[in-house]
Formats: structure tokens, C-alpha cells, sequence
């Protein structure tokens, strides 16, 4: 299949055109750089429903009143992970394989250079709070499964069910359809007599492999922050921890150059330090959008000579010190969108996909 022309290639192919042709803007990332300066406040989001719009504006009542970027990223993170319907994070996230909610968040403040994270912590609604206390009032950066549970009571936070009844049924089902050779489902003498659905059929609109979200922000004093938070790959492994927890690959900041977060495959991520390869792009000079797309090229690279047909599911997201974004997805049917939040309003915005029809 052909694969989709990306933003760098475009513009070289107009640059080509000569001065006389009529050179048509870039259809993805956008640019906020006004004179050599970035339009700030700026705060964006992967989650583009309606939870990712009013995280938006959450953060947004932080940052026009002269707030700090960690502040306002916290706030809209934690819209995301309160919300009992959203699948892929926090409170209603589906389960792990024992049907227990598992969370991973990591944190990072540009300014200080620090960093906070936790992984496979249960029973706490908003981990990227948590992730925010290991950053700013511990000497470490990930702390795990008991310890960051503990770590989190010490600070207050109460423990509670985080398994929807929505996120149950689902988990239920796919216990169900997993194996034809075991215990679970309907008798046997029954089956050929009912009509089979499927968790996927009853829940079409569920992210039910990857979900994450990432919060990145550009403050009024040019500060950046980013937080990426998740409830990991859905009926994981117990103790499974992907990429969002892991400063580098989930989630990296830089206040000299810009933030980048991933969702998908974590595997994938952590193995290429996908987020902190984008930063690192865009320090070299590419835009966002640019990097984003370097990214994805550079996955698919590692394993051509394993397999060349293997384009595992990524998504990054990107902005750089100027307030300029960039989105991108490794393949699917769907354009990546982001929302972003400014003075100017909420919008999304388009990114494109790397491999189409892969």
C-alpha cells in the first residue's frame, strides 16, 4: 500500500515548485509562533471525547489565571481518570487478567528536570497525583505495586473499588470467549442454541487493547509539564507495566526544547525510549509533527529485519517550546486528532497516519 505523505515531505516537495507556484499550507501540526515567539498558554491532550474537552478546559482555568503548567496538567489528567466511562484510564479502567485495575502514570516537570512515576498501583483513582508526589517530595522516580500504593495513603489518598461495573462485564465476556476449551461460558449442550455475541459487539466503542491519555502544557512563563497516565493493555498480565510509567518512553520534557507522550503498544515504546527520541528530534530541529513521524519510522525500522510486516499500534503525541504540535499514529483507518486548548479556544486537530492500510 502507499504510504500516506507526510508534513516533511510535503513541504520539500513545494520548496521544489518554484517561486512562482502557489505553495498550499501543511495539512497537520500548526504552529503558534508569532514573530519567534510561541502563543502561551497552550495545553493538549491525546483523549479528543468529550472527558478530553472538559480536561481542556480544566486546565485551561489554571493556566490563564497565571498558573504553573504541573498544575494545570494535573487537573486535566484527573478529569480523564475520575470518569467511570472511560475504559482506558483511572477509575473504570478495564482490568488486568484477575480482573483487578492496575495503574501506570509518570510525570515530569521541564522546569526542574524532575520526574515522578508509579506502576501497577491499585485502588487509588488518580495516579498521576500520586506520580506528581514521587516527583516533587521523594529523591526516587518510579515506585511500584504495594509501595506505591502505601506511598499514596501516607499522602491521603483513599483506597477504592476501582472496577466499574461497566469494565466488569467486559472483563467477563472476554474470560468467556478466551478459550473454547475451558470452564468458562454457557454448557456446552446450550451453545449451538443461543446466539453468540461478543464483548467487542456490546462494546463497540471501547478502546479494548491500549488506552492512555497524555497532558502536556506550555505555562505563561514558558514552563512546560507533562503527565501520561493509563490502566495498561486491557487483561494484562498481573503486574504487567508498560511504557506510561517510564520516564523516556512514555512521557519525556524538556523545558529547552518541548514534551512528548506515546499511547499504544508500550512494549514497543519503552524499547525505542520512543517519547524521549522525539524531544531529542526536535532539539536537532525538526517541528513536532516532524519528530512524531521520525518516531514511528524508527519502530518500524528496529524490526524490519525480524519482521518487516510487523507496524504495532503507536500514537505520539508532541509540542516543542514555541507552541507548535504534532500527532501521529503507526496505522489504522482513523486520523490521529488531538485537542488542544488556548486563548483561542478548544479545537482538534488532525495528524496523520504513518502506514495506511497497514
Amino acid at each position: 500500500m502507499k504510504k500516506t505523505i507526510s508534513r516533511r515531505r510535503f513541504v520539500n516537495k513545494t520548496i521544489g515548485m518554484g517561486a512562482g507556484a502557489l505553495v498550499v499550507p501543511a495539512l497537520t501540526g500548526f504552529s503558534f509562533r508569532e514573530k519567534g515567539k510561541g502563543l502561551r498558554p497552550l495545553i493538549i491532550t491525546s483523549h479528543t471525547n468529550e472527558t478530553g474537552r472538559r480536561a481542556m478546559e480544566a486546565g485551561w482555568e489554571i493556566l490563564k489565571n497565571g498558573g504553573s503548567s504541573v498544575d494545570a496538567v494535573e487537573k486535566a489528567a484527573n478529569v480523564i481518570e475520575v470518569d467511570p466511562e472511560d475504559t482506558s484510564v483511572g477509575y473504570g479502567g478495564l482490568p488486568n487478567e484477575r480482573g483487578v485495575v492496575q495503574l501506570d502514570a509518570s510525570f515530569m516537570d521541564g522546569k526542574t528536570y524532575s520526574a515522578g512515576a508509579v506502576a501497577s498501583l491499585e485502588n487509588i483513582k488518580t495516579p498521576a497525583s500520586v506520580a506528581r508526589l514521587v516527583m516533587q517530595h521523594t529523591d526516587h522516580v518510579l515506585l511500584v505495586g504495594t509501595g506505591a500504593l502505601e506511598f499514596a495513603k501516607v499522602w491521603g489518598f483513599k483506597e477504592e473499588n476501582l472496577l466499574t461495573e461497566k469494565a466488569r462485564k467486559i472483563w467477563l465476556r472476554w474470560k468467556e470467549e478466551m478459550s473454547p476449551a475451558d470452564d468458562w461460558g454457557i454448557p456446552e449442550h446450550l451453545q449451538n442454541l443461543q446466539k453468540k455475541e461478543s464483548y467487542r459487539h456490546d462494546f463497540p466503542d471501547i478502546e479494548h487493547h491500549y488506552g492512555t491519555t497524555n497532558v502536556l502544557a506550555i505555562d505563561i512563563n514558558g514552563d512546560i509539564a507533562g503527565c501520561t497516565t493509563t490502566s495498561g493493555l486491557s487483561f494484562k498480565l498481573n503486574g504487567r507495566v508498560g511504557d506510561s510509567p517510564i520516564i523516556g518512553a512514555g512521557l519525556y520534557v524538556d523545558n529547552e526544547v518541548g514534551a512528548a507522550g506515546a499511547t499504544g503498544r508500550g512494549e514497543d515504546v519503552i524499547k525505542s525510549c520512543a517519547s524521549y527520541y522525539i524531544v531529542l528530534r526536535m532539539s536537532e530541529g525538526c517541528t513536532p509533527q516532524q519528530a512524531c513521524e521520525d518516531a514511528l519510522q524508527m519502530i518500524v525500522d528496529r524490526y524490519k529485519k525480524v519482521n518487516p510486516n510487523f507496524y504495532p499500534s503507536e500514537k505520539f503525541v508532541a509540542i516543542n517550546k514555541y507552541g507548535e504540535t504534532g500527532c501521529a499514529t503507526m496505522k489504522g483507518n482513523r486520523i490521529p486528532q488531538m485537542s488542544v486548548r488556548t486563548e483561542k479556544g478548544y479545537s482538534k486537530y488532525d495528524g496523520i497516519v504513518a502506514f495506511q492500510g497497514k
